[in-house]
């Protein structure tokens, strides 16, 4: 029998299967659509394409969808700690592009190793980063106005490291191999079976711990619908993947980043004082939270993914030119974090939403080239695409204050 009174104010979490889909329920019925809105957007451009090209769904086009999505995926995912805070980096296509530059540079004219040189490279866009973030929070330069000179000058310095020739080819090695590699498909297996085992036994050692100290837990019945939903999709996805090339080792890179960000967004303080700050800054403040702390290292996590992005998008060219990084890279990088659900307004976000929103505009791309639709219509759809995920952001949170009434 339990000893601790519960705060009937309090609303707990749902303890079942059938709770869960009333609270869900509930939070549709009051315009908390979450990510329903760009999974629904996928689903119907997945639809639409298989309709006016029957290549769209095949294993070999999901496959070359996987290895086009990665680098720009990655910024993505570093733009969205920057997104959380309610700023914005305009720069993460230069970085992405000088940090290919000097990898590039470090292996061909300096002789450094693959390892090394990706180790400078990455270091390359953490000290960008700082600068950005303490241009921002030290001297109190607006974000865009910090990022938007960064936007210009690393792309200058990214030619001046290119030099004469502009272009650099990347000698066979360890970092063409990342855009290049493809395990075998019982290696596909077996990573999906550690992504499910380990899902599980996070979930069950949570819903244990709160058991035992007598907070509510989820039941086991959702939690095993949870596991094998993960199962399914795991399946269905390395079926997909074996049917062409296997599991590309850049997918394995790029679920990683993902998984690593998402538990220093959820389970770290660091995390939970981003949200707290981009949600109130002032409430944060008064809370005890460095602010100026978070802010600089979420810059500092937004070049340094960059600069990640960069290596996987020279890997697959397997080159670093002078358009490298530039054109539609940063358009795609923030268009993906927003399309996915993450408010430009600071506070609301994952990037498990970075990721559908990437999934949205490489769909769309992809489709719209195998139809070999021109590109000022690309452009058109994905800021059409884009418009509407703002749309819906700017009328979720003016529905907020009603809610909270």
């Amino acid at each position: 029998m339990s000893t601790i009174e519960r705060d009937p104010r309090l609303v707990e979490p749902e303890s079942s299967l059938s709770g869960y889909v009333t609270a869900a329920g509930r939070r549709l019925s009051a315009g908390n659509l979450g990510s329903l809105p760009v999974i629904i957007g996928l689903v119907v451009t997945w639809i639409v394409f298989t309709i006016l090209n029957e290549r769209f769904l095949t294993a070999v086009n999901i496959t070359n969808l996987m290895l086009q999505i990665a680098a720009i995926g990655t910024m993505a995912v570093g733009v969205t700690f920057v997104l959380l805070l309610g700023e914005i980096d305009l720069s993460v296509g230069s970085v992405s592009g000088v940090t290919a530059a000097v990898l590039a540079v470090s292996i061909t004219r300096y002789g450094m190793g693959d390892l090394a040189s990706v180790v400078a490279a990455v270091l390359t866009g953490v000290l960008i980063g700082l600068i950005h973030g303490v241009l921002f929070t030290k001297l109190r330069m607006p974000a865009f106005v910090v990022t938007l000179a960064g936007l210009l000058g690393w792309q200058g310095l990214q030619l001046y490291v290119l030099g004469q020739g502009g272009s650099i080819n990347l000698p066979d090695g360890p970092v063409n191999a990342l855009t290049e590699q493809f395990f075998v498909p019982a290696y596909g297996w077996a990573f999906a079976a550690v992504c499910v085992a380990g899902f599980a036994a996070v979930q069950f050692t949570r819903r244990y711990a709160r058991t035992r100290a007598d907070l509510p837990a989820g039941s086991v019945a959702l939690l095993a619908v949870q596991v094998v939903g993960l199962a399914v999709v795991l399946g269905l996805v390395v079926i997909v993947l074996n049917a062409d090339r296997g599991v590309p080792m850049v997918m394995l890179v790029y679920l990683v980043i993902i998984v690593a960000c998402a538990f220093v967004l959820r389970r770290t303080a660091f995390g939970r004082h981003l949200f707290a700050v981009g949600g109130n800054i002032e409430a944060a403040r008064r809370a005890g939270i460095r602010v100026d702390a978070v802010r600089i290292a979420a810059f500092t996590i937004s070049s340094g993914l960059a600069a990640v992005g960069g290596i996987l998008a020279a890997s697959r060219l397997t080159a670093v030119t002078q358009s490298s990084g530039s054109g539609e890279v940063l358009l795609y990088a923030i268009a993906a974090a927003v399309i996915g659900g993450t408010s430009l307004f600071g506070g609301r976000g994952s990037v498990w939403a970075a990721l559908l929103g990437m999934l949205v505009i490489g769909s769309i791309g992809n489709g719209l080239d195998l139809l070999s639709v021109s590109a000022p219509v690309k452009f058109m759809v994905t800021g059409l695409v884009l418009v509407i995920a703002v749309l819906l952001d700017s009328l979720s949170r003016r529905a907020e204050p009603r809610r909270s009434r």
